[in-house]
């Protein structure tokens, strides 16, 4: 994944009721809009805007049952930017082992 990309994931990510949305989706197979705002204090509207953010950003993907529109998880952009934290923190932990050694401390 682009760093484009996991910065929509990120950016999707840092709105608490959006990691909410994304939560209870995960819990499930899918849920329309109108399901959701059942579980949250937020309107329809607010969850369907919220659901929005998330599909631009990959984390979602809306499918068309009869007149419902159900929402469900799409895990690779969540497993790119697990995948990018993973790296960077290898990075990190090397940096500071050798800043260690070079103190003369062990890590």
């Amino acid at each position: 994944m682009s760093t484009t990309g996991i910065d929509a994931t990120f950016a999707a990510l840092g709105d608490p009721t959006r990691r909410r949305v994304l939560g209870l989706l995960a819990e499930r197979d899918g849920a329309t809009a109108s399901e959701l705002s059942r579980e949250l204090p937020v309107t329809r509207q607010a969850i369907a805007k919220h659901l929005a953010a998330l599909d631009a950003a990959g984390l979602v993907v809306a499918v068309r049952e009869g007149r419902d529109v159900r929402y469900r998880v799409t895990p690779a952009p969540l497993e790119d930017a697990v995948a990018w934290m993973t790296r960077v923190g290898g990075e990190w932990d090397a940096r500071l082992a050798r800043l260690a050694k070079h103190a003369g401390r062990s890590v």
